[in-house]
Formats: structure tokens, sequence, C-alpha cells
């Protein structure tokens, strides 16, 4: 009996490294888990603090933009400096909305380096195919 315990058969070691093989499989699945879950937590926290960041820039800049408004009303009506002050506000937006719906267009979303290569490897597959 010893010496069946100190030279295992070929199939017994073969089983022992399927099982060996399903552990590390089972835990690099874990440890996945858990530094996705990490990151994912890390990601919140980040956006909540840009997000806060960005209200106080927006408080920030309703009083910058009220602070133009009263210098302008120096030199024209109050009526007219937050007209003008909201009409050059409102084209900013609207200039960047069009940028920005520009970015996401469907066109420029498409993986069009991946759409290149997919269509070189099916050529490069046809030629061999073809040579065979």
């Amino acid at each position: 009996m010893r010496q069946e315990h100190d030279n295992p058969s070929i199939p017994t070691l073969f089983v022992n490294l399927l099982n060996d093989m399903s552990l590390l499989v089972r835990q690099e699945i874990q440890l996945a888990r858990t530094e996705t879950s990490e990151k994912v937590s890390q990601l919140s926290k980040g956006a909540i603090s840009m997000a806060a960041g960005g209200l106080v820039l927006f408080a920030g800049l309703l009083f910058v933009l009220l602070a133009a408004t009263y210098a302008l009303s120096a030199v024209m009506p109050s009526w007219g400096a937050a007209l003008l002050v909201g009409a050059v506000v409102m084209l900013l937006g609207f200039i960047m909305l069009k940028v920005g719906q520009k970015k996401v267009s469907a066109e420029n979303l498409a993986p069009r380096r991946t759409i290149q290569t997919l269509r070189d490897d099916a050529q490069i597959f046809k030629s061999h195919a073809r040579e065979n």
C-alpha cells in the first residue's frame, strides 16, 4: 500500500490535476469578483465626489453670471444686462450640446478598429481556405 501512495497512478494524477485546476479557476474567479467589487466601490465614491464638485461649481457659475449682470447694468438697463448674459449663456450651452451630440453619434461610437480587424481576419481566413 505504501508504494501506491508514493507513486500514484496516471489516472489518479490526472484526477488530481483536474481538481487542482478547478480549484485554481474558482479562486481566480473569486479574486476577480472581489477586485471588481472594490473597483465599483471606488468608482462610486469618485462619482459622488465629482457630482458634489459639479454642484459647487454650478453655484459659483451662477454667482459669476450674477456679477456679470450687475456689471453690465452699470452701462445698460438691468433687464438688458440680464437678457444679454442669459443669451450668451444659452448660446454657449447650445454649442456645447451640439458638440456633445456629435461625439455620441452612432458613427462615432462604432468600434472602427475592431470592425476593421475582424474584416482583415475574415479576409485572411478566406485566403487560407482558398489555398487549402
